[in-house]
């Protein structure tokens, strides 16, 4: 295109596109592109594949489609990256365009789900009762052998349904001892499910550690599938909903132990840029997000500990370590954690392959992802992995099942619950 003319897609012609210089530094840290090794399959080529459509030179293909949803988004291009190109922005655009990956029959269950499950709580949960049902009525042992071939692996990555999902005991929990803070905790909308133990474990570290804690009753999904999957209408009607109910708790932080959820909720403020009337609240919102992690770790563990005796190692999940720049905060709380020992893993900011719906949409390349992931745990000959990430923590269990070595998988809140003993009745 030359100066001075108008881009065929103006929506697609980003000022992140023009801040890219195309060194290259991006390249090896790209999963796909080492994979690969296709330039296509790096951010440099997405982004040149993302400049020439809005330049017109090339049309939204099927074959571009396969380009854009290749990648993970798992942003460690944007680590690398010395001119500070925000590659997942440029990334969603384009996805917004072209919408859902697959067949015309996946992207109409993959619709479904965005807009017709996720945005609704009581149909989520509706969703995972059944599927317990299935898993525990023998349903599951019975058909698997009969399902073809994709859905069978797609089985046998559900972990087992918890019997109960989790919910607050209230809307407002108060602190144990002092109050340090009052916060407000993002549910979420897989983690009350799959991980309710979780949920439970982070609201006692928070509350031994001086917090009251708030649930708003208005929260629900953060949206962040629905942003990663070209979905950006549902998704900015989920983040209005969210604002609206955690804006109105007056808390000091938003905490949300979900790595990729804290991503979203922390781009609120870009996602409603062009938002008139949201577009202020959501940098107020956005403002006030912290990880659970990050929370913490800034805020200062109190109360005494006992030992978790256990070697670990650390993963770290993208969207903490290169969509929020957190790395150090896990580790101080870890290495503050009596008995626990740290080993770092090589890579431990490599993609799992996990990269929310991407294992079940690309199972070649996340299976070849996470084969080497565990060839990485492997080598540093720990107890267990911890990966503050409900995806990762799926991910990263299957690979232990599947390719070794025999871990155990925690969240970081897992650990710093069992750390802080259950002495204290009243917080359970």
């Amino acid at each position: 295109m030359e100066p001075g003319d108008k881009p065929a897609i103006a929506s697609l012609d980003l000022a992140e596109l023009h801040q890219c210089v195309h060194c290259g530094l991006c390249l090896n840290q790209c999963p796909t592109y080492r994979a690969t090794g296709l330039e296509p399959e790096s951010p440099r080529g997405r982004i040149h594949l993302v400049q020439a459509a809005a330049d017109g030179r090339i049309e939204l293909s099927e074959r571009f489609k396969e380009h854009i949803y290749l990648c993970l988004l798992c942003r460690a291009c944007e680590s690398a990256c010395p001119s500070g190109v925000q590659y997942g922005r440029i990334a969603e655009t384009a996805r917004e365009h072209i919408g859902p990956p697959g067949s015309p029959m996946a992207q109409a269950i993959l619709h479904f789900v965005f807009t017709q499950l996720l945005p609704f709580p009581n149909r989520l949960k509706l969703a995972f009762a059944l599927l317990r049902l299935y898993q525990r009525s023998g349903l599951q042992k019975l058909l698997r052998p009969l399902l073809p071939q994709k859905l069978r692996d797609m089985d046998a990555m559900l972990p087992a349904m918890a019997k109960k999902f989790f919910q607050p005991e209230a809307n407002v929990l108060p602190a144990i001892g002092p109050r340090r803070a009052r916060v407000a905790m993002l549910n979420g909308c897989v983690m009350p499910l799959m991980f309710g133990e979780v949920n439970a474990a982070t609201v006692r570290v928070l509350r031994l550690n001086g917090c009251e804690v708030i649930f708003p009753m208005r929260q629900i999904c953060c949206g962040a599938l629905n942003t990663h999957n070209g979905e950006n209408v549902a998704a900015k009607q989920m983040a209005r909903r969210n604002i609206d109910a955690f804006l109105e708790a007056e808390v000091d932080a938003i905490v949300v132990n979900a790595a990729g959820c804290g991503a979203a909720m922390k781009e609120y403020d870009y996602l409603l840029r062009d938002d008139a009337e949201y577009a202020e609240k959501a940098k107020r919102f956005s403002n006030l997000v912290k990880d659970a992690g990050e929370f913490l770790a800034d805020l200062g563990l109190v109360g005494a500990m006992t030992p978790v005796n256990m070697t670990v190692t650390y993963q770290d999940p993208c969207h903490l370590a290169h969509g929020q720049k957190i790395r150090r905060q896990p580790r101080q709380l870890l290495q503050a954690i009596p008995g626990v020992k740290l080993v770092e893993m090589e890579g431990s900011d490599r993609c799992c392959g996990s990269a929310g719906i991407y294992n079940i949409t690309h199972p070649v390349m996340s299976q070849h992802l996470l084969k080497e992931k565990m060839q990485s745990v492997s080598a540093t000959h720990t107890d267990a992995v911890v990966a503050p990430n409900p995806g990762c923590m799926l991910q990263l269990r299957y690979g232990a099942q599947t390719y070794g070595p025999n871990v155990t998988v925690y969240h970081l809140m897992d650990l710093l619950d069992r750390a802080y003993g259950d002495d204290d009745a009243e917080t359970k």
